[in-house]
């Protein structure tokens, strides 16, 4: 017998494998190129060269922030996990002791910009745990990373070259310009485009330091909350009870009308004193029926326009009530409550999604769409429709 013909030859069209070190070194390159573009870029926006050459010539592509911006955590907390540790015990005293040590600049910019030293406190708290960690990055290295990286590129070019218009207004040296990974600076974590707008020389040195003086720092928060909206003499928010049968369909920003309106419909006071003027108010109800609610109006939004994040709003509001010497939350959280995981979010709005009640996109976040569309699950099964997600509620809606 005849042998078998041989085998075509196939040829091997794969890429020669690249090693990490070839990586490492072609990405370097494409920094180092992204950096000259750019210095041309600050170069013709009216930087001076000095500035430019001080800033970005030692400017370091920074592995780690690349990785924080594109991490994004599985499980998420719930409101009660949040704020133990935002207003913890500790904070709270600290933030006492931070008051009563530097009352004169916090009280000064309240009388200046009406906004309470104790807000203005909180904040502080918040996101610097009172300096106590700034971040551990240049904001030129964060920001160049960013702008590099690509994918907030055009948000992170503008940043950094605000960032170069700070030094080059003599603010601050580059080497004192530290900040989170996200280019967030001092204190009170300032983006670079915020600081130009709103940041504060207080103490008359002829600089605005949001990195060494407490008086600079005290004043460009609280002109930012102004400059948010903030009204003076009005309360964040307050804690209520709401009335049996309540529909928390309402409980959204989107549904604003006067606290006497609120309180017409039966919302009151958790300690049974007439609900203050808010403004435009609205009920919150972080844990859905299960937990406690509150009505916020201006000011809660003026703090949002710091944080998008009512955990945030609220974990200051409580802080700053609580430096005072206030109460916090009176009515319990439900503890028991496990929380959705971000895959199990995404679950449920493909399951909301599939059984017609209409949730949005299938993105592992509970907005307004999902919440809508869980609330006329929850009906059609004849429990509270308060659109909290839970694990029984994802059960029903993936049993067959």
């Amino acid at each position: 017998m005849p042998s078998a013909p041989p085998p075509p030859l196939v040829q091997d069209t794969a890429a020669p494998a690249v090693s990490p070190e070839e990586a490492a070194a072609a990405e370097q390159a494409g920094f180092t190129a992204w950096i000259a573009a750019f210095t041309q870029d600050a170069l013709a926006a009216g930087i001076r060269p000095d500035t430019v050459q001080t800033a970005l010539a030692g400017a370091q592509l920074q592995q780690r922030v690349i990785e924080l911006d594109r991490a994004q955590p599985e499980f998420t907390r719930t409101p009660w996990a949040y704020l133990d540790s935002a207003v913890s015990a500790q904070r709270i005293a600290q933030g006492q002791a931070k008051r009563a040590e530097y009352a004169v600049p916090l009280e000064a910019a309240a009388a200046r910009y009406g906004v309470p030293a104790s807000i203005v406190t909180a904040i502080w708290g918040m996101e610097s745990n009172y300096g106590g960690n700034f971040g551990t990055f240049r904001a030129v290295d964060a920001l160049a990373t960013l702008g590099f990286e690509g994918r907030r590129a055009q948000w992170a070019r503008n940043e950094l070259l605000a960032a170069l218009r700070i030094l080059d207004q003599g603010d601050i040296a580059a080497d004192r310009m530290i900040g989170s990974w996200a280019g967030a600076m001092g204190h009170t974590q300032f983006l670079p485009s915020v600081f130009l707008a709103y940041a504060v020389d207080a103490d008359g040195d002829g600089r605005r330091d949001i990195w060494g003086s407490i008086p600079d720092v005290a004043s460009s928060t609280a002109n930012y909350l102004a400059s948010s909206g903030w009204r003076s003499g009005q309360p964040w928010g307050v804690e209520v009870q709401l009335p049996p049968g309540f529909d928390h369909a309402r409980a959204e920003n989107t549904v604003r009308q006067p606290s006497a309106q609120w309180a017409a419909e039966g919302v009151v006071a958790i300690d049974r004193q007439p609900l203050p003027d808010l403004g435009a108010a609205y009920v919150i109800a972080p844990a859905g029926a299960h937990g406690p609610a509150f009505l916020v109006g201006d000011n809660f939004r003026s703090i949002l326009r710091y944080n998008n994040s009512v955990n945030y709003a609220l974990a200051v509001g409580l802080l700053a009530r609580q430096i005072e010497g206030g109460t916090g939350v009176v009515a319990p959280w439900p503890r028991d409550l496990q929380p959705l995981s971000r895959s199990q979010v995404k679950d449920l709005q493909t399951a909301l999604n599939q059984r017609g009640f209409s949730a949005g996109t299938a993105d592992g976040v509970m907005g307004p769409a999902t919440r809508a569309g869980l609330r006329q699950f929850q009906q059609s099964i004849g429990v509270v429709a308060d659109g909290y997600p839970t694990l029984e509620l994802l059960q029903r809606l993936m049993a067959p």
